[in-house]
């Protein structure tokens, strides 16, 4: 059939994605050779997963041995408003702006499933969909496809949609005709370098997750290390600081798909209301949203690390009632908290 790659990609926009690239299965092999050694230098920190799915994660054929083409989808959600904009209220918590709508999981699973199907019905052939919780390199095949090209906060950067895509992938066993890889366009800049608040970056294009706030607030399960607190300022789940002053940014038009359109609980939440949460709360609050993974343990202790920044004095009496919190690594944060916040230095008992 040979109009289905312009079929595959005007049932693709039907569908919501906004973007599309077909890569042949060999593609980015060069990515598997970057990933080993960035494992080998410890620069996953606790992510233990990355490393166990290694040999699956580092190339297609490594995951599903029949795959012979990966199709590259894209799903923009580029924000209407500043995500940089309440850099200046301390007393409000900051979630990444991915997370401010729906888990967009589930949305592009269900629609990487119905181009899938209509693949399927169409040109024959086998298929496997998956979003970011597979071993898959979805950025370097990105970038083979077509779609953008990794700019150097290793992130993938669009000239339509600049850093606001979400990828997903279908790996099927038909040869298509492969996209034309794209040009890193990032020149001289670095802007996405010294707007790093931890420098996670020890050299452009390449990343330090023990030192990004993403990982900090997200993945990481213990005590955030007392080097970073500061520099987290009121940050409760992840950072967008690297992906807002990334230039291409200014070709982006703010998404429509209702998928990412905010909640207005999770625009601006006072983290006097984060502190007092209890398992309950929390799960009532983000429901249907992708922070709900981390869970309240992890929030709270992002959310006292917050309160440590803000201060705000106020704060102090529900961070003396977290200090004797059952979890030890939330009473650690709010002890870490009340000594910035208090003349005199307080320990947890």
């Amino acid at each position: 059939m040979t109009d289905l790659p312009a079929k595959l990609a005007a049932e693709a926009a039907r569908i919501g994605f906004a973007a599309i690239g077909i890569a042949p299965a060999t593609a980015a092999p060069q990515a598997g050779e970057r990933l080993r050694a960035w494992l080998a230098d410890g620069r996953h920190g606790d992510m233990l997963w990355m490393a166990d799915t290694v040999d699956r994660r580092a190339s297609p054929q490594g995951l599903w041995p029949e795959v012979r083409s990966v199709i590259m989808l894209g799903t923009s959600y580029a924000p209407a408003l500043d995500p940089l904009r309440h850099a200046g209220h301390p007393d409000t918590g900051v979630i990444s702006v991915y997370a401010l709508g729906s888990d967009y999981h589930d949305s592009i699973k269900k629609r990487l499933k119905a181009l899938a199907g209509w693949l399927v019905t169409a040109a024959g052939g086998n298929v496997k969909v998956f979003v970011d919780t597979a071993p898959v390199m979805e950025k370097p095949l990105a970038a083979a496809a077509g779609l953008g090209w990794q700019g150097k906060h290793t992130n993938l950067v669009s000239r339509d949609y600049g850093s606001w895509l979400l990828l997903g992938a279908i790996y099927t066993t038909l040869d298509l005709n492969a996209d034309t890889p794209a040009r890193d366009r990032c020149g001289s800049c670095t802007a996405c370098q010294t707007a790093c608040p931890t420098n996670a970056f020890p050299a452009p294009y390449q990343l330090d997750a023990r030192r990004c706030i993403s990982y900090l607030t997200i993945e990481h399960k213990g005590p955030i290390p007392a080097e970073f607190r500061t520099a987290i300022g009121n940050r409760i789940y992840g950072c967008d600081d690297c992906l807002a002053v990334c230039p291409w940014n200014k070709f982006a038009q703010a998404a429509h798909d209702l998928t990412y359109r905010p909640r207005a609980e999770l625009v601006a939440p006072a983290l006097a209301d984060l502190l007092a949460l209890d398992d309950a709360g929390f799960r009532a609050i983000f429901a249907g949203s992708p922070v709900k993974r981390i869970g309240r343990n992890r929030m709270v202790r992002n959310a006292a690390i917050a309160a440590g920044n803000s201060g705000d004095q106020s704060l102090m009496p529900a961070l003396q009632t977290l200090a004797a919190d059952a979890d030890v690594v939330v009473a650690e944060a709010a002890g870490w908290a009340l000594e910035k916040l208090s003349a005199v230095p307080f320990r947890v008992p």
